[in-house]
C-alpha cells in the first residue's frame, strides 16, 4: 500500500511564501504532483513532475510556483512564491504507480489579503 502524505500548509499573507512537502513510500512512482480544491470549486491541477524530473504548471502557477522531487527520498516540493488571497485551497499530493494513483489528505494553505 502507498501512502502520501503532505506537509508544510499553513496561514500567510498575499505576497509571502510557503513550501509544501509531500512524502510517499512505497513503489517507484510513475509522476507525483500538486492538485488543489477550494471550497465550491473543482479540484484543479497546479503542477505535476515526472520521474525523469519534467514539469507542468498550471497557468495560475506558472512563474510563482516551482515543483521539484527528491527522488531517493520519494518526496516532491511545492515552492510557492508571491502567494494570493485566490491561492487559498486544500493543497493534495498525488503519487502516480503502476498500481494506480495514490492521494495524501490535504493540507491547507490559506492566504489573507
Amino acid at each position: 500500500q502507498v501512502q502520501v502524505v503532505e506537509s508544510g500548509g499553513g496561514l500567510v499573507r498575499a505576497g509571502e511564501s510557503l513550501r509544501l512537502s509531500c512524502a510517499a513510500s512505497g513503489s517507484i512512482f510513475r509522476g507525483m504532483g500538486w492538485y488543489r480544491q477550494a471550497p465550491g470549486k473543482q479540484r484543479e491541477l497546479v503542477a505535476r513532475i515526472t520521474s525523469g524530473g519534467s514539469t507542468y504548471y498550471a497557468d495560475s502557477a506558472q512563474g510563482r510556483f516551482t515543483i521539484s522531487r527528491d527522488n531517493a527520498k520519494n518526496t516532491v516540493y511545492l515552492q510557492m512564491n508571491s502567494l494570493k488571497p485566490e491561492d487559498t485551497a486544500v493543497y493534495l499530493c498525488y503519487a502516480d504507480t503502476q498500481l494506480g494513483a495514490f492521494w495524501g489528505r490535504g493540507t491547507q494553505v490559506t492566504v489573507s489579503s
